[in-house]
């Protein structure tokens, strides 16, 4: 387990994979939205074997950084998504930083939402070359087609109530997403009922921030994703307009499989089907 501070100085926990001296360059995990860190522990060792330094984390709330006195309530954490990459994904960035030093470069691989945050890092101009696997706007009329009912249910009926009544979202009772914080969620649901997504609380200074950020960009989406449509991906790598975003859309069939899904690339079956994409495009993009 490695131990390291946010930002703000909150206490949060990653993990480390690969050896700090020898590694070629760094490649820090940021988790989709109640997605523990633990999920990529396959690729994040497969990934040190080629030679990177690979850091995994959970953000405040989540998996090993969910305080011990908050075990069976997150009630009373107040953090939004913002917090998660202002101040946790930040100082994630600032601890694997530390490790492989001013001359080895730092990339990013976001997850769903961990590829959506990455224009409000405060410390972005840190990362080299970002990866985005599942990635897209959260906008739910764009969602794919069978998600679409669902998410009303939970944005209209199912947040409204259970923030207020239980001070947080209780995930885990609902079988619903996991346990987040009331601030995570609230800004979620206002996110994914705007047309422009995050942009739409951000405004035009948040744009200008996305599209300022120019660095390679290789964005990984399935036909099958059952979360996002065609349409939210393109969406959410439009705000990366500086980075010009690499889109790579794959149908399991081209790789010989029936399903992929939002969650499979991480699957150890595609250890040689798909993820030989990162590590070589890493390489030489």
């Amino acid at each position: 387990m490695l131990h390291f501070k946010a930002r703000d100085g909150f206490p949060l926990n990653g993990h480390l994979y690969g050896d700090p001296a020898t590694a070629r360059a760094g490649l820090l995990i940021a988790p989709a939205m109640g997605v523990e860190q633990r999920y990529y522990a396959d690729f994040a060792h497969w990934m040190a074997a080629q030679g990177w330094l690979v850091m995994s984390f959970d953000y405040r709330g989540m998996g090993a950084s969910r305080p011990a006195e908050m075990r069976h309530s997150l009630k009373g954490l107040d953090a939004d998504i913002r917090t998660w990459a202002e101040q946790d994904a930040a100082g994630a960035v600032d601890e694997l930083s530390r490790l492989l030093g001013p001359d080895r470069p730092l990339h990013w691989l976001g997850h769903s939402l961990g590829g959506q945050i990455l224009g409000l890092l405060p410390n972005r101009e840190r990362i080299a070359k970002a990866v985005t696997v599942g990635t897209g706007s959260g906008y739910w009329r764009e969602n794919a087609a069978g998600l679409r009912r669902y998410v009303w249910w939970l944005w209209y009926v199912v947040v409204p109530l259970s923030l207020p009544l239980f001070g947080y979202f209780p995930g885990r009772r609902l079988r619903k997403v996991g346990d987040l914080p009331r601030g995570v969620m609230a800004q979620w649901r206002r996110w994914c009922l705007d047309r422009d997504y995050l942009m739409g609380e951000g405004g035009a200074a948040l744009r200008q921030q996305y599209a300022s950020l120019a660095l390679p960009m290789l964005s990984l989406s399935f036909t099958d994703d059952e979360f996002m449509s065609r349409r939210n991906t393109e969406s959410l790598h439009g705000f990366y307009a500086g980075a010009r975003p690499e889109l790579q859309r794959i149908a399991p069939k081209d790789v010989g499989e029936r399903r992929i899904g939002h969650f499979g690339f991480f699957r150890a079956r595609f250890e040689a089907k798909l993820w030989p994409r990162v590590s070589l495009w890493l390489q030489g993009a």
